[in-house]
Parts: structure tokens; C-alpha cells; sequence
């Protein structure tokens, strides 16, 4: 087995040309296999976009990300990892603001 791969790695060369020959002059599958190999699969992109909340509450910065989608102005993909974010947003407030009621309690009634 190891002849075999020697005897093919020396010959890388002559095989790539040859591929790249039959690519050029019209066999898809020689093009389709050296593309497969030779360059990274393109992935989908979604441009960036600026977006501009409103100072509100989660729930109006909320509203104001389906009204985006609603008008087209954002893709529905993009208003979803927002919504999604800014639920998150929303749990962090939530414990944060439960650790601070905590820790007035506390104070108040001489607990650490």
C-alpha cells in the first residue's frame, strides 16, 4: 500500500494537469472534483446592517424588530436572532434586578 501512495504522490503533478485539462475542456466531473477539493465551500452570508432601537423598554425594541421584518427592511433570520437576543437581554435584567432586591433585603434586615 505504501508503493501504491508513493508511486500516486509522485505523480500528483501530472494528474492535476490532466484533470484540470479534461475540467477546461468540458467534463463536469473532472471541474466538480477539483473545486470539491482544492477550494472551501462558500457559505451564505448575510450582509450587516445598522439598526437603530428605540430607547424603551425590551418589549418597544422588541415591536421595533418585527416591524423591520414586517416592512422588509431586515430578514426574517436576522429579526429572529434579535428577538432571541433580546430575550436574553431580559433574563439578565431579571436577575440582576432580583440580586439587588436581594441585597437590600439583606442589608435592611443585618443578613450578609
Amino acid at each position: 500500500m505504501a508503493q501504491i501512495r508513493a508511486a500516486i504522490a509522485a505523480r500528483v503533478p501530472e494528474l492535476l494537469t490532466a484533470m484540470m485539462t479534461k475540467a477546461l475542456e468540458g467534463d463536469v466531473g473532472a471541474a466538480r472534483l477539483l473545486l470539491e477539493r482544492a477550494v472551501a465551500p462558500l457559505k451564505a452570508a448575510e450582509q450587516t446592517q445598522a439598526l437603530s432601537l428605540p430607547d424603551g423598554t425590551l418589549t418597544q425594541q422588541g415591536r421595533a424588530v418585527l416591524a423591520c421584518v414586517a416592512a422588509g427592511d431586515m430578514a426574517p433570520s436576522q429579526g429572529s436572532q434579535l428577538i432571541a437576543a433580546i430575550g436574553s437581554l431580559a433574563r439578565v435584567s431579571e436577575i440582576d434586578e432580583l440580586a439587588q432586591r436581594i441585597t437590600k433585603l439583606e442589608n435592611k434586615h443585618g443578613n450578609t
